[in-house]
């Protein structure tokens, strides 16, 4: 009888660290993602207020509307772009979820009231009027940067990002293309006020450059790799990457060609970002192991990205291979 006690009490302390560890580890990946979505939003609101909107150049999305609503009316970007936003953030509960709209909530909240710290602080500061140029190149670059670096911690700016989101969650749809085919008519919209081709012609420039910068982040922070473990510590190494790192371990059987001797390799997929720990991992256990990594263009399944299929191309290919045959 002691030893059932012992032994239940002995698993019951194991699942209690094991979701302390599971629970601290979530935290801390929420702490992190809302850091990220506040340093995205402080780039896309220093790019926007202190390069675009003092030159008159349009953008895309909610941000190019409010600039335009601005140019018309003198009515401040931080309260038009607060007030559509929560109007396309309650369409988009339905369909993105709670999850991803809270952190939208959250940035579109940190953006406002940066916003109107920016326009306390800088007042009827001006930089690079002469250079507009410039100006769009590197409005376009701060914009994108925190664009981008709101969509990878699953969260946004709001306004076209939204409808991205919506978009890149059903399809395999370049966020970065999506966005680009949206704000189209944005910036020509902003001809009505400003009355400036020149003008227009520098909103499509910011336009290309902050797609190239959104595609260039998100794809760097999705980035995954790939492990050939070899070592005769296999079992140990698979048990702490399982439980510690939170990846699958598949086991593949081998043999050494000179030596003929029998191996058992381990094959492991994570993100970029986990690598180091997952090296740690291997060190502690076998710093003799003989380990590979590489880069993979992409992850899909349970742990990484879903499946994005266009239906309508897949369905003309299913054809085309019946004609065929």
């Amino acid at each position: 009888m002691s030893f059932i006690l012992f032994n239940f009490a002995a698993k019951f302390n194991e699942m209690t660290s094991n979701t302390l560890r599971i629970n601290k580890k979530t935290m801390l990946k929420e702490l992190r993602d809302y850091l990220m979505i506040t340093i995205a939003m402080i780039s896309y609101g220093l790019g926007w207020t202190v390069f675009l909107l003092p030159n008159n150049i349009a953008t895309g999305g909610l941000a190019g509307i409010s600039s335009v609503i601005f140019w018309g009316t003198g009515i401040p970007v931080q309260y038009s772009y607060f007030v559509i936003n929560a109007v396309l953030i309650l369409i988009a509960l339905k369909v993105l979820g709670l999850k991803f709209c809270i952190k939208t909530i959250y940035a579109v909240s940190v953006l406002t009231i940066w916003l109107s710290l920016i326009g306390s602080f800088t007042g009827d500061m001006h930089l690079l009027s002469d250079q507009p140029f410039m100006a769009a190149v590197i409005g376009a670059c701060f914009c994108g940067c925190g664009v981008g670096l709101g969509l990878s911690s699953n969260g946004s700016t709001g306004g076209t990002d939204i409808i991205a989101a919506i978009v890149n969650k059903y399809y395999d749809v370049s966020l970065g293309r999506m966005i680009l085919l949206c704000d189209v008519v944005i910036i020509m919209s902003s001809y009505v006020v400003l009355l400036d081709w020149e003008k227009v012609i520098y909103g499509y420039v910011v336009l290309i450059i902050l797609a190239y910068c959104i595609d260039q982040v998100v794809n760097s922070m999705r980035r995954s790799v790939q492990f050939f473990i070899i070592s005769d510590k296999y079992e140990e190494i698979a048990q702490q990457i399982n439980h510690s790192a939170r990846r699958g371990c598949t086991v593949i059987n081998g043999q050494g060609f000179y030596s003929g001797k029998e191996v058992k390799m381990l094959f492991v997929l994570a993100k970029k970002g986990e690598s180091q720990y997952i090296f740690s991992l291997i060190n502690e256990i076998d710093p003799n192991a003989f380990v590979s990594q590489s880069a993979v263009i992409g992850v899909y399944g349970e742990g990484f990205d879903r499946f994005k299929v266009n239906k309508k191309l897949a369905m003309k290919a299913h054809q085309a291979a019946s004609e065929n045959n």
